[in-house]
């Protein structure tokens, strides 16, 4: 008994190193095709956050290292923008989880009719992310919209900060809860329906049965959504950039880049602050990735 249980470690030990090496030789050819593509954008951008390169007086620039970080990370207009951007993120990424959860149940347990199911839940997904922030503009429009009809008001949803917040929030709950689903779903698909077979004869509810097994086994799809909708988030641009353009204090820290960059053609400011949203989605994928300590066989069953 002693040598058998000394010698399982080693077993799974060695099986896990397998694993690893046939996961790094299988995502090589993907990481290398990356590093050609990104590489050299991205330290052309980091040298170009440690000048002074101003297209308005192109005979004022020169070296001036972190200088342009100091000013970036001492206005307060990076700090409101980096503010708007974590309420953005975290509400809709909770918001989407709940309703993805809800929307992969339903299509994964959907007696008749699962493949037009699918469809019609995949459907804002696949709108153009622009088309989708204009109608919701024209939605919520006082003069052209029907939404104030609806609901018997008034309101100019975009003059002030809380009610267009809430409007880009809308917008990207409806737009991005469909991949969440699609994600989740796909984890839903590897569980064994065995297991609630035999929770069911143990005598537990649906309830029990979803934080007792779906729960569980699905971390890891849970993790992988969780971390691609919030690097997704986190960059929103397009839906702000339309409906309200960065105005009413709803200006994102990808609007707070592209004002720097093409509006003021200051390149330096700019690329430091893309410095610093790169810095701060590694931070984030970092945190998803080893700070929750999800592994990937947690999903398998009889692990």
């Amino acid at each position: 008994m002693e040598a058998a249980t000394v010698r399982k470690p080693a077993g799974v030990s060695a099986r896990t190193r397998s694993e690893r090496k046939l996961g790094w030789m299988l995502c090589a050819p993907a990481v290398v095709m990356m590093l050609l593509v990104t590489a050299y954008p991205i330290c052309y951008a980091i040298g170009l956050s440690l000048q002074n390169v101003d297209l308005r007086f192109p005979d004022e620039g020169g070296w001036v290292g972190l200088q342009n970080y100091s000013t970036v990370l001492s206005a307060p207009l990076w700090w409101q923008a980096v503010l708007n951007t974590l309420v953005i993120t975290v509400i809709t990424v909770v918001i989407e989880l709940a309703l993805g959860m809800i929307l992969a149940l339903v299509m994964h347990r959907a007696i008749f009719g699962r493949g037009a199911v699918r469809t019609a839940v995949l459907i804002p997904y696949g709108i153009i992310t622009v088309v989708a922030a204009f109608a919701w503009q024209f939605a919520f429009d006082p003069s052209s919209g029907f939404v104030n009809g609806l609901i018997g008001t008034d309101k100019s949803w975009f003059s002030g900060h809380i009610s267009s917040m809430a409007v880009i929030i809308m917008a990207e709950v409806w737009k991005t809860t469909p991949f969440m689903a699609l994600l989740l779903l796909a984890g839903l698909t590897t569980i064994d329906d065995g297991l609630y077979e035999a929770a069911r004869v143990d005598g537990a509810n649906g309830w029990q049965r979803f934080w007792r097994i779906t729960v569980p086994l699905m971390k890891p799809a849970i993790l992988v959504a969780l971390l691609f909708r919030t690097l997704d988030a986190f960059r929103i641009f397009d839906t702000i950039f339309i409906m309200t353009g960065g105005a009413q204090n709803t200006q994102s820290v990808s609007i707070l880049g592209y004002n720097e960059i093409i509006s003021r053609v200051n390149l330096g400011l700019g690329s430091a602050v893309s410095v610093l949203i790169f810095l701060i989605v590694l931070g984030i994928a970092a945190l998803f990735v080893k700070g929750f300590g999800v592994r990937m066989n947690e999903g398998r069953p009889g692990s």
